[in-house]
């Protein structure tokens, strides 16, 4: 199983802040049937700023350790950066890494609060220089929860997005879980990870999410989301259904 969004690496960002506790992030990883995990530590988010260079050197250094101590995990270099409106410059400039360094697909985060008007002519601009947005977590953007049409939109004119598996679980609230179920039922997500921080808190729950995406979306969407996890890391295009519409459900008045 290959995880695309992890925090693994340690002491860069909000992540385990040791050597130790980023092998045993590994080990719950190998526990859950995972044998390849992208570490994505946060950039550009107001607290972290960790650069492309540096995170190549950081993955090199986990993947010595992990095979100094048997692990039978791979780690690859990856980036989650919070969206701004010069992400293309940052690309240029070697500081945005793409997903394994070498594909087309670069992660970007949206605010907790709201989805940024500038966001459709970043896509435009990202897609032109030849790489491929997938917008992390939505299901936990708030304007997105309110109205996940904004979503449509976006995956319309080909961005992508990944849904969390905790969210699916109910770790991030209702609002999430629902929004999480519903962009799956109307192919807006194209892709499944655990974005795990720790082993006790914010942990995998990729292999439970899974399952639950088998029972309740049908083994279609749960080969779709695996094999995507496959395409990213290889730089493959994503098996990717025509995005369909959320439609509200009318309010009932009994009068």
């Amino acid at each position: 199983m290959i995880d695309i969004h992890s925090h693994i690496l340690p002491g860069i960002d909000d992540g385990p802040q040791s050597m130790e506790d980023s092998i045993e992030l590994a080990k719950a990883a190998v526990e859950q049937g995972i044998d390849t995990i992208v570490a994505t530590p946060h950039h550009n988010n107001g607290s972290y700023n960790n650069y492309r260079s540096d995170i190549l050197l950081q993955v090199k250094a986990l993947n010595e350790q992990l095979k100094l101590r048997r692990i039978d995990l791979s780690v690859l270099p990856g980036q989650e950066t919070r969206i701004y409106g010069e992400m293309v410059e940052g690309i240029h400039k070697g500081e945005i890494l793409a997903i394994n360094n070498t594909t087309p697909y670069v992660f970007v985060e949206l605010p907790r609060d709201h989805v940024p008007q500038y966001i459709h002519t970043l896509i435009f601009n990202m897609q032109v220089e030849g790489y491929q947005p997938i917008i992390v977590h939505p299901e936990r953007n708030e304007q997105i929860q309110e109205n996940p049409n904004l979503l449509y939109t976006l995956v319309k004119n080909g961005a992508f997005s990944q849904v969390t598996a905790g969210s699916l679980c109910g770790k991030f609230g209702r609002d999430a879980k629902k929004i999480a179920h519903q962009l799956i039922d109307h192919n807006l997500t194209h892709v499944l990870a655990s974005d795990v921080h720790f082993t006790k808190k914010r942990r995998f729950y990729l292999q439970e999410a899974y399952n639950m995406i088998r029972k309740q979306h049908g083994t279609e969407a749960y080969y779709a989301l695996m094999e995507n996890a496959q395409a990213v890391i290889e730089g493959e295009p994503l098996i990717s259904d025509p995005p369909e519409h959320i439609k509200k459900k009318k309010a009932m008045f009994i009068f």
